[in-house]
């Protein structure tokens, strides 16, 4: 087990059963030995969307789609992640290449927000998805204050505008993926009623897609 996760485990209030789920998602893929998150990444991606939803749906009873969608994106976003990784230290308990130490991996954003989702799905397997609803509802708890801290959601942004001109809904797709583990590169693409609409380019495919995103609207906004 990685050092620190005594700790994580007493902050997440939660006692993994199957300790190697959590050990397989605080292994960045950098590390060339073992399975990495990137797969509990993908499935954590997914619990978090819907727990956090869920979270919201029944706390805005009167709040409509529109809106719900705005706030879900903020508390879903690298951002917002980040910092509650940070909170939860999962960066101590983080395994990592000595390239990614070198470079303070275990205080980069993306590879935070990534292991938090990764974790998530680790609780979500070992314990069904009322533990991943409980770790969710009180991670946020404090849903308010984490809404106000979010940046800039072009994502967001760009879903609202499609939406209010009857466009339907953005579709993503990764076009190229190289570098290195420890230097990774993505090209996105996003679509529009199933047209090709920008392309962005970023270290991580949620950066990606963001820089698509606002290339996006920009061209829309301006006709």
């Amino acid at each position: 087990m990685p050092k620190g996760t005594d700790m994580l485990e007493q902050n997440l209030r939660y006692s993994f059963r199957d300790a190697s789920l959590l050990t397989q998602a605080l292994t960045h893929p950098s590390v060339l030995q073992g399975p990495d998150n990137q797969r509990l990444e993908f499935l954590g991606d997914a619990v978090l969307q819907f727990c956090v939803s869920d979270l919201l749906y029944h706390k805005y009873p009167d709040i409509q789609e529109g809106e719900l969608t705005k706030r879900r994106a903020a508390l879903v976003c690298e951002e917002t992640l980040s910092h509650l990784a940070q909170r939860l230290c999962i960066g101590d308990a983080l395994l990592l290449n000595h390239g990614e130490e070198q470079t303070r991996g275990r205080r980069k954003p993306s590879i935070l927000a990534d292991a938090l989702e990764a974790v998530l799905a680790a609780v979500y397997l070992d314990g069904g998805i009322s533990a991943a609803q409980t770790l969710v509802q009180a991670l946020y708890e404090d849903e308010e204050s984490l809404f106000a801290l979010r940046g800039r959601d072009d994502k967001g942004l760009l879903q609202e505008y499609t939406q209010a001109h009857d466009l339907g809904l953005p579709e993503y797709a990764i076009l190229e993926e190289s570098g290195p583990a420890h230097d990774r590169h993505f090209v996105a693409q996003v679509s529009v009623l199933g047209q090709p609409a920008a392309i962005g380019q970023g270290a991580t495919k949620k950066a990606a897609e963001q820089a698509a995103a606002k290339t996006a609207l920009a061209a829309y906004r301006q006709g």
